[in-house]
Parts: C-alpha cells; sequence; structure tokens
C-alpha cells in the first residue's frame, strides 16, 4: 500500500482534536516551556502546572511522609499543643536529625506549622485528620495497596495475581470461599470499615430522614456501624443486618454494647447465595455495589426489589464517577484499587441509577450529599 493509501485511511481530525493536538505539541516543546518560564504573563501558569506534575510525580513520596506521621502519632501528640523537636524526638523514638527531616517534610506538604519560637505544631492539614479517624485507618491499609502497586504494569496485566489486596478482602475476589470464611480472616476488614464508616453515616443520614421508616435493612452491613447511628438518629426503628456469619456474630456484641441487641434481628448468610430476608421497607446498601462487578451487583439489586414491601426504599451510598470534584477519587484511587482488588469499579450515578431501573425500581433519583468526594447517594423507590 502506497503512502497515499495511507494517508486516504488515516481517520480526519475534527477541529477541536487538531487544536488540542496543537496545544500538546506546544506544551511539550521545550523551547515553549523556556519562553513561558520567563514571560511575566505566562510565568505562573508554567510554575502551577510544573508544581502539579511534580506533585504526580513524587506524591508516594508525601503519602508516605502521611504515614509515617499516622504511624508516630505524630498529630495526635501534637492535638495537645506545640512541642519542640526534642520532645518529639523522645516521644517518637526517632533521631534528632530524623525528626528533623521528618517535621520538615510534614511543614513542606502543609500536615505541620512551624510556630514562631520553633516549635511544631498541627497544620490546617493535620488538624483536619485528627477530627477523620477513618482516613488514619486508611492510611494503615493502603500500605497493603502500593505493595500490591509495586510493578502497575504487571498488577494490570494480571501477572501479579493472586494480589495482597484481594486476600485482605477474601469475601470479594474468592466467591467460592464466601462460605467458608473465618472470624480470623473478616477481622481486619470489618474493624476497617467501622472505623471509616462513622463520618460516611453523617453524611447520609444528613441527607436522608430514615425517620419516615418502620425497620431498616442494611446489606453487607459490616459490623452495623451505619445501622447503630441510623438507631440513635431514630429511636423508633427496628434494625436489621445481613452479611456473612462470622461478620454478624462479631456485631452482635457490638450491638448488645450499645444496648441495641433488642432492636436488631442478624442475618448471618451469604446474600449471593441466599435470597434476602423481608419485613423491611427501608433497605440500605453503603459501599457495597462498587465492590462488585456488574453481574453480581444486578443480581443484589434484584433480590433487594424482591425482598422490599409495595413502596419500598432503597438508599444506595458509596464513592461515585462522574461527581464534580471526585474525578481522582472515583477514577485513579478506586480504580486501581478495586482492580488489585480483583472485583468492583466505581460507577457513575447514571450507570446505577440504569442498574436501579433494570432491577424494577419505578425511581431513582441522586441526593446530595455534605461531601460527595467520600459518599454520594442515590434514592430508589419500588412502585406502591
Amino acid at each position: 500500500m502506497s503512502m497515499l493509501d495511507h494517508m486516504s485511511h488515516r481517520p480526519s481530525l475534527s477541529l477541536a482534536d487538531r487544536i488540542l493536538g496543537w496545544r500538546d505539541q506546544l506544551l511539550g516543546s521545550h523551547r515553549f516551556q523556556l519562553f513561558a518560564a520567563r514571560m511575566p504573563f505566562f510565568r505562573g501558569i508554567a510554575r502551577k502546572r510544573s508544581s502539579e506534575l511534580f506533585d504526580i510525580a513524587v506524591g508516594f513520596v508525601y503519602t508516605q511522609v502521611l504515614f509515617a506521621c499516622v504511624k508516630l502519632k505524630v498529630f495526635d501528640m501534637l492535638a495537645q499543643g506545640p512541642m519542640a523537636l526534642a520532645e518529639i524526638a523522645r516521644r517518637t523514638g526517632l533521631s534528632d536529625d530524623a525528626t528533623g527531616r521528618l517535621m520538615t517534610a510534614a511543614v513542606a506538604i502543609r500536615l505541620l506549622e512551624r510556630r514562631r519560637d520553633g516549635r511544631i505544631g498541627l497544620g490546617m492539614l493535620g488538624a483536619a485528620l485528627n477530627g477523620a479517624p477513618g482516613v488514619k485507618a486508611m492510611m494503615h491499609h493502603n500500605q497493603v495497596l502500593y505493595r500490591d502497586l509495586a510493578d502497575p504494569v504487571a498488577l494490570l496485566k494480571g501477572e501479579t495475581r493472586p494480589t495482597e489486596l484481594s486476600q485482605y478482602w477474601p469475601y470479594a475476589a474468592d466467591h467460592a470461599r464466601r462460605g467458608a470464611i473465618t472470624a480470623e480472616e473478616i477481622a481486619a476488614y470489618t474493624d476497617l470499615m467501622a472505623e471509616s464508616q462513622g463520618f460516611v453515616a453523617d453524611d447520609i443520614l444528613d441527607a436522608y430522614d430514615v425517620r419516615q421508616h418502620r425497620r431498616l435493612m442494611d446489606v453487607g452491613g459490616g459490623d452495623g456501624s451505619f445501622l447503630r447511628s441510623a438507631g440513635r438518629r431514630a429511636p423508633q426503628l427496628q434494625l436489621s443486618l445481613v452479611d456473612l456469619p462470622p461478620v454478624v456474630e462479631r456485631a452482635r456484641h457490638r450491638f448488645d454494647a450499645a444496648g441495641m441487641g433488642g432492636r436488631v434481628t442478624l442475618h448471618g448468610h451469604d446474600f449471593q447465595n441466599n435470597p434476602l430476608p423481608g419485613g423491611a421497607d427501608l433497605v440500605s446498601l453503603v459501599r457495597v455495589a462498587h465492590d462488585h462487578d456488574d453481574p453480581v451487583a444486578e443480581a443484589l439489586l434484584a433480590a433487594i426489589h424482591q425482598a422490599l414491601p409495595p413502596g419500598g426504599t432503597l438508599i444506595l451510598a458509596e464513592p461515585m464517577a462522574g461527581i464534580a470534584g471526585a474525578e481522582a477519587m472515583a477514577d485513579a484511587y478506586f480504580g486501581l484499587y478495586l482492580w488489585a482488588m480483583g472485583t468492583g469499579r466505581a460507577r457513575t450515578p447514571e450507570m446505577l441509577i440504569s442498574m436501579l431501573k433494570q432491577a424494577g425500581f419505578v425511581s431513582a433519583s441522586p441526593i446530595p450529599t455534605h461531601r460527595p468526594l467520600l459518599t454520594a447517594l442515590i434514592v430508589a423507590k419500588k412502585a406502591a
């Protein structure tokens, strides 16, 4: 085939593609980069783009600075007030030099601040972290993910299976073993979900009033953290929890300790292999659907629709793709996290609404939450 033939088979580019191609060539030109850095008008833009690119390139180092501070309980320590480097070194067990290096790094990424007298105090980000214990728990947990991501290309090619993360969540990636998972295997991930559930539950319950319902059934609800939060908001609400048998047994003690043992019915079975119990006019699905591939998620939504009475309601809450400002969380973080886990994906509200209507729900609508970056919410109704 001649060069002319090759050119005739080349797909035509739209005007937008040609403009973006010109932009890409310009930004990739070393001469233009030098020009932009020297010109006052372009200098701020060039520096901002360079900083953003550098942050992506070295972001893992920033993450490990954060993790070191979490692991050494630096944020807890400084919540009591600013401290001198020597005192921080004594409490963390690091040398003075190592402490100075870590504190300088944490100040540089705004986790900590230097005070006028040379002491170190919490920065705005560090102070905010102290109000989010679930984030600290995730920092410990993410070390598992980072080990799986040591060679991201091998991970994407499937050459590192089984991953460490898939072993951490045995119920998700190994469906054949779901019925044989032991109490020891579920302890770590149940505790992790419980630690991170508090702020998620508050956002959901602020957005949707559960007091209008009689009985709430939480499917895949772990140790029952969301149910207990809902029970405190609505003292008249009866509660049901569905999860694997060892998870439910772990939850039983926590409901008893919270004084809710008489209000909750525990169902210890695998929702993939058993019909869901009826009796609830409200079902919650919190951070469950995105853990599963489409066939499992579709079957679960259909089972929930079947279990609900006429006019019943489902609230589906999880991080979702396509939410303005949350793209990095859903598409970058959860995209690779769920790939390493071996199952699931972040879905857009439109995708979930389509799946809900396919399952039989007559209406499904997004409901705004305080922090859509962490939790987006859809409320679906069964025909009355």
